[in-house]
């Protein structure tokens, strides 16, 4: 097995929940109004420590895509999807893009919150996330 390098970024960032290995800077950020399987989801223009599973054609609620799953490099858990082809038109804008599912990551101010003591579990939303 080969080594395994991480990259580190810089700035307010997006982690993997499970290891934290970064994948997206918040500059990163496309649109917070995405939904998937497990809840709200991220679209990204770039994310890192990620590696791409096999091409699959996906009905989802905007249309058919062509979309590969995105993968933790660290950890290995699936952590969302790239769009490769859009079919519509209208959703041309996404290929090429990243989507990475709230579920799978946190940010800083998940890890400040979780660090004075409160559960992001007990905070009340503000709608946003």
């Amino acid at each position: 097995m080969g080594r395994l390098f991480i990259c580190y970024l810089e700035g307010r960032v997006y982690s993997c929940k499970a290891c934290k290995a970064h994948l997206a800077k918040v500059d990163e950020l496309v649109s917070k109004s995405f939904h998937c399987r497990h809840g709200k989801a991220y679209l990204f223009n770039d994310v890192v420590n990620v590696k791409s599973g096999p091409k699959e054609d996906r009905l989802m609620t905007t249309g058919l895509h062509t979309v590969a799953d995105i993968y933790c490099n660290k950890c290995l858990q699936v952590v969302g999807w790239k769009y490769e082809v859009a079919f519509e038109k209208s959703q041309k804008y996404k290929e090429g893009k990243f989507i990475l599912e709230r579920a799978k990551m946190t940010d800083a101010d998940d890890e400040r919150r979780t660090e004075g003591g409160l559960s992001a579990n007990h905070l009340e939303s503000d709608g946003e996330d």
